[in-house]
């Protein structure tokens, strides 16, 4: 999508919008008392989990890309400014997203935050020893939340979900206390609903994007279900612009195009965080756009139909992300090939032995 088709129509909407000022780390950048207090993060009841959690998330997969000080100044910072859900993965950077996120949280209260962790085996004793050895390196001895990542095809559901699965250890997990509730993250339709409709899950990591929901309904039978069903959703690629246009000169190294300036980001995250059962959104893995995030959702109002419409239209001139996903899997073809090589936690690979 262009950046300046995506200007035009946010234009005179950003106007009305706090965007708040540049996050500094390891400070608050609001020394006015009663601003603060107008800005502070909003919180949402997480499905039927009951607890309550920022609507912006932090992105364990921004983690290990600098140094371990700077990891942990950004972990402090996101929780001074009221971000309470910390999400992360042992694929994150090859597990490097875990060691330092369990250093970096060392001195936040473990009972003031909300901390998610996934696996993408899908057999009970791979299940097993990734969770025992994501709560040694997280420095804890529970997860808030504990997710089947990447659920690609159904096939994959019905492998985790046993005899022999994955699902075995999560239920053993949660009756041990080491887990709390059970959710999944999915990136098809197919893989999404069958795994919904197997098991009771108590939370969905899904792509809630402007972008995909209007050019190929990506995300609407699955929010449509949740909401049937009384499950958290949280919300990821909100602020994605899209596949890279081939021949553009990539302005970071990431599998889709982020959206980088702040009235594009507040547009998008109000649109994601608009949809019903939606508790939470996950800026992309970088620092630098997590900062961009936070104020986006202190200056949260649901989005209009108009504002809706503008978002439609300027969704049109963009490169769907999932759309040669929903294809492939609609196809039934069989292969182990990845879909996105340079995905860094899904869409590949999608056969898990």
């Amino acid at each position: 999508m262009k950046r300046r088709s995506f200007l035009k129509a946010v234009g005179g909407f950003a106007g009305g919008c706090y965007l708040g000022k540049s996050i500094v780390l390891g400070a608050e950048s609001n020394s006015d008392n009663k601003e603060e207090k107008a800005t502070e993060m909003p919180k949402r009841v997480l499905g039927k989990t009951g607890q309550k959690i920022s609507i912006i998330g932090f992105p364990g997969l921004a983690l290990a890309k600098q140094s371990q000080d700077e990891d942990t100044k950004a972990l402090h910072t996101a929780y001074e400014q009221g971000i309470n859900y910390f999400d992360v993965a042992p694929t994150y950077n090859k597990g490097g997203s875990e060691i330092s996120m369990g250093i970096g949280l060392q001195g936040i209260d473990r009972n003031k935050i909300f901390l998610s962790c996934k696996t993408q085996k899908r057999d009970k004793d791979g299940a097993r020893e990734e969770l025992e050895r994501s709560l040694k390196r997280l420095k804890t001895d529970y997860f808030d939340l504990y997710q089947m990542h990447a659920i690609g095809r159904p096939e994959e559901v019905k492998q985790a979900l046993g005899p022999g699965g994955a699902m075995e250890t999560f239920v053993k997990a949660k009756e041990q206390g080491k887990v709390r509730f059970l959710g999944l993250s999915a990136h098809t339709t197919k893989g999404a609903l069958a795994a919904l409709n197997g098991f009771k899950f108590d939370t969905i990591m899904f792509p809630v994007n402007f972008i995909e929901f209007h050019q190929i309904d990506f995300g609407k039978a699955v929010l449509e279900l949740a909401k049937k069903q009384g499950i958290g959703v949280i919300a990821i690629k909100a602020m994605c612009g899209g596949a890279w246009p081939r021949g553009i000169q990539r302005t970071r190294d990431h599998w889709y195009r982020p959206l980088e300036n702040d009235e594009e980001i507040a547009m998008a995250i109000r649109f994601s965080l608009s949809k019903d059962s939606v508790a939470t959104a996950i800026p992309p893995g970088f620092l630098d756009l997590l900062y961009k995030a936070i104020p986006a959702g202190k200056s949260y109002a649901k989005i209009t139909e108009a504002e809706t419409k503008k978002l439609a239209e300027s969704a049109e001139s963009a490169l769907s992300v999932f759309r040669r996903m929903e294809e492939f899997f609609a196809s039934g073809i069989n292969s182990n090939e990845p879909l996105y090589p340079d995905s860094p936690h899904e869409c590949c690979p999608y056969s898990h032995a």
